[in-house]
């Protein structure tokens, strides 16, 4: 990294904003090219390696670089496990949109925005909300002019989606009906560990959306965990898409998008204003991103493949998944924005 970090973060997305560091107030600056971007599957601490060029860079400094106005980055919102990596993997593949999966600034907003009027807070409101615009004018940089970024986030930052589209933008909103997402989570182990890990974070959110908790936690079994977390996740897109009257959004269901893959992509792709032409959607359809695990493209992951582990899985816990969905059906009763929610997906088909 040379000491003209400046002239180089100002003329294009090389340099990615990548991790905050809270004590020292600097800013993680990392080397990336095009295609680096292209191959990541989470622009977090994962990428780092001891090849990667990078430079903290204060905060303070950082922010007086004068940059080009570039326009409002794209969205893809999720309720995790529900193909995001792949739709982006799929629409990055557009010369005109340069994708950016689960950048770990955006996370760090998320959590500080959490708390920013607490005392426990790093930033004041007024300095979270300067960051914040900051922050995604920062994202929002490309390598052409003709290109626009399309950013993925994490499930967890969709409790920023409000913030992230008050402008006016376009998001597409992915998700999968209660009775597929139940298997699918119990059909991984790692998917399994990360509900546990996440729970209570998720009963957290969700109570916070509720006015209420809708259960306890210790009490939940492992089935109606993941309905919990789906209902976490859902209500909270459905909660941003009411808060955003600005931006365009389309909701897309991962199960449909299976069904027909190649007519759900051209949908995608022209929700976001990029063009595709039938052939071009048809390569991608057929070629190596639709037949690989979109989160470690060197496994062999096909649509088949998980129709295979979902069957097992709802062999395997039939009992269970019935029952955490009635309970879910239940709770819906009692909670009417978890009913409206529902509703909502339902009238999407």
């Amino acid at each position: 990294m040379t000491n003209s970090w400046q002239n180089q973060f100002s003329q294009d997305a090389g340099l990615l904003p990548h991790l905050v560091d809270l004590p020292t107030d600097q800013v993680l600056l990392s080397h990336l090219t095009e295609d680096d971007y292209r191959k990541a599957s989470f622009l977090d601490q994962r990428i780092i390696t001891p090849q990667l060029r990078r430079q903290l860079v204060p905060w303070a400094e950082l922010s007086q670089v004068a940059l080009v106005k570039s326009p409002t980055p794209q969205y893809i919102f999720h309720i995790g496990h529900v193909g995001s990596t792949l739709l982006s993997r799929l629409l990055g593949e557009i010369d005109t949109v340069l994708a950016l999966r689960e950048p770990q600034l955006l996370r760090t907003l998320c959590e500080i925005s959490q708390i920013r009027d607490q005392p426990e807070s790093p930033w004041s409101p007024d300095v979270y909300e300067k960051r914040f615009s900051e922050a995604v004018h920062w994202l929002s940089r490309s390598f052409r002019t003709d290109q626009r970024v399309m950013i993925k986030a994490s499930s967890f930052v969709s409790e920023l989606a409000p913030q992230l589209l008050a402008a006016p933008t376009d998001a597409l909103f992915l998700y999968a009906p209660l009775d597929r997402y139940i298997p699918t989570i119990l059909a991984g182990e790692a998917s399994v560990q990360e509900t546990h890990m996440m729970a209570g974070a998720r009963l957290n959110r969700l109570t916070r959306h509720l006015g209420k908790a809708p259960a306890r936690l210790w009490e939940l079994s492992l089935a109606q965990r993941v309905a919990m977390s789906w209902m976490c996740e859902l209500v909270t897109l459905f909660a941003a898409q009411k808060a955003s009257p600005y931006a365009q959004i389309l909701w897309m269901d991962f199960e449909s998008f299976l069904q027909h893959p190649e007519e759900r992509l051209l949908s995608a792709a022209a929700h976001f204003d990029q063009e595709m032409s039938m052939q071009k959607a048809a390569d991608l359809i057929s070629g190596p991103i639709m037949s690989s695990y979109s989160k470690a493209p060197e496994h062999d992951y096909s649509p088949n493949l998980r129709q295979e582990l979902l069957n097992e899985a709802n062999q395997k816990h039939a009992a269970d998944i019935r029952a955490a969905i009635l309970w879910v059906e239940k709770i819906a009763t009692e909670f009417p924005l978890v009913a409206d929610a529902m509703q909502w997906i339902e009238t999407r088909k």
